[in-house]
């Protein structure tokens, strides 16, 4: 019984962070309420709220699951087999892609990120820790190969996300993407030659 009523509470924290996503991209970050939501839902407030504290809590777990699907995406990357400057180049592409996907195209959802890299919720702190694990990762099996050099692999990791953070950043994307600079292509071409062993 007990297993049947946290399936059904499981079902029911899913949809509300779906409808909350949803109404994030409609009406905006700032004008959604959680009344908005219940009545999407057609649940009261506060039966919202057995699920989630807070308004904020809802946003960070939208947060968290936009975020979650870039960092299982970019661990999927770093598992696969093969040549690691090539996976190591997906990887790179495709975090920018998925962010660019994300966050850069909507608007509304975009001044969701924005809000929270403003805040500076725990939950993009642990995003970007786990991303720069995954690249720290992914040159550490390059180095094992003999494709990269890197004696010290945490700087190279911290080396290789700061060098892609208009690449990867949110607002650096939105920022940058009219301004001079090097093409994603050239800024990672520049970061595999600066890992690649010097015979």
């Amino acid at each position: 019984m007990a297993l049947i009523s946290e399936h059904i509470e499981g079902d029911t924290r899913d949809r509300i962070l779906e409808v909350a996503e949803r109404l994030f991209r409609q009406i905006g970050y700032q004008k959604t309420t959680v009344g908005d939501i219940a009545k999407e839902l057609r649940m009261s407030p506060a039966n919202v709220y057995r699920f989630f504290e807070s308004k904020k809590a809802i946003h960070q777990a939208v947060a968290r699951s936009l975020m979650g699907e870039v960092e299982l995406e970019a661990q999927r990357i770093v598992t696969r087999p093969g040549p690691v400057p090539a996976r190591f180049r997906e990887l790179l592409t495709t975090i920018h892609r998925m962010n660019t996907e994300r966050y850069v195209g909507d608007n509304k959802l975009h001044e969701m990120v924005e809000i929270a890299m403003q805040e500076d919720w725990q939950v993009c702190v642990n995003h970007m820790e786990c991303i720069a694990g995954v690249v720290g990762q992914m040159i550490a099996q390059g180095v094992a190969s003999g494709e990269f050099e890197a004696p010290d692999l945490q700087l190279a990791s911290l080396c290789a996300c700061t060098a892609m953070m208009r690449f990867f950043h949110p607002q650096m994307i939105a920022q940058c993407a009219t301004k001079p600079g090097p093409t994603i292509d050239q800024m990672i071409d520049f970061v595999i030659a600066g890992l690649s062993p010097r015979h």
